[in-house]
């Protein structure tokens, strides 16, 4: 997809990225790298394929750093090494996520720590992180998602930590806004990755989500890239502690 705005205070700049080997994150660090940016990204999985298909695309690869970001040292650390490799960071986007359905009665305690620390410790210990990192400002995004705003069920310790991130976003816009470093939130709407497409999107589903659309065709990774530059670039530089909806017209919010 070729965007349609160019960002040029993006050119250079450093940009981390949770997750940016996969789905939403993995359009994102296209992105990004379009922008002339220099993106690293961690993620689990082996993503040199990726990397690859992205350095024939650009003519230069993301710089991938393998690792679980719930382990806090190990992210801390792999964004040193960013660091290291691009300059202080200058963007985080926090996107990495599982939506894994769930049950009330059949959660554990187990399993609410693991969700936690995947859908909201880990963006907490980022945005620590780069905050140490941006001594001359920066543009933190933090993905939400509608499925809150529009109290869904069969999911409810991520919903939780989706209304977490909002609240932590407003919070850390506050206290980090002295030092011009603007947190803002993005929540998307349903985006049809190949996960969502695998495990959770039946075509009855998709028709009754499609319904609550403004806009009637399915959102796709794509959707997420320009929405995110924008947060990321001085085009917003008077936006923080905001959360922004890209769901295609499912809720309304202000």
């Amino acid at each position: 997809m070729t965007q349609p705005a160019t960002f040029h205070d993006l050119k250079g700049a450093s940009v981390y990225i949770t997750g940016g080997g996969s789905g939403v994150g993995a359009a994102l660090t296209d992105g990004f790298l379009a922008q002339g940016a220099n993106v690293a990204f961690i993620g689990r999985s082996d993503a040199s394929a990726f990397v690859d298909e992205m350095r024939d695309k650009h003519g230069r690869a993301p710089l991938f750093l393998q690792g679980d970001m719930t382990d806090t040292e190990l992210l801390h650390a792999t964004m040193g090494k960013a660091a290291e490799a691009h300059g202080p960071i200058k963007v985080l986007i926090n996107n990495a996520a599982n939506d894994q359905r769930h049950a009330l009665d059949e959660s554990t305690p187990e399993f609410w720590d693991w969700m936690i620390e995947v859908n909201l410790k880990a963006y907490f210990f980022a945005c620590q992180e780069a905050a140490r990192q941006m001594d001359h400002g920066g543009s933190i995004i933090n993905f939400s998602s509608i499925s809150y705003m529009m109290g869904n069920a069969g999911y409810p310790i991520y919903t939780t930590s989706n209304a977490g991130i909002t609240g932590m976003t407003r919070s850390l816009a506050r206290e980090l806004g002295p030092k011009n470093i603007r947190v803002n939130a993005l929540a998307p709407g349903w985006v049809l990755t190949q996960k969502q497409l695998d495990q959770w999107a039946t075509p009855e589903d998709l028709a009754a989500h499609l319904d609550r659309q403004c806009l009637k065709r399915h959102l796709t990774p794509d959707d997420m890239i320009g929405p995110t530059l924008f947060l990321a670039s001085e085009a917003s530089g008077a936006m923080t502690g905001q959360c922004i909806v890209a769901d295609g017209g499912v809720v309304t919010t202000g």
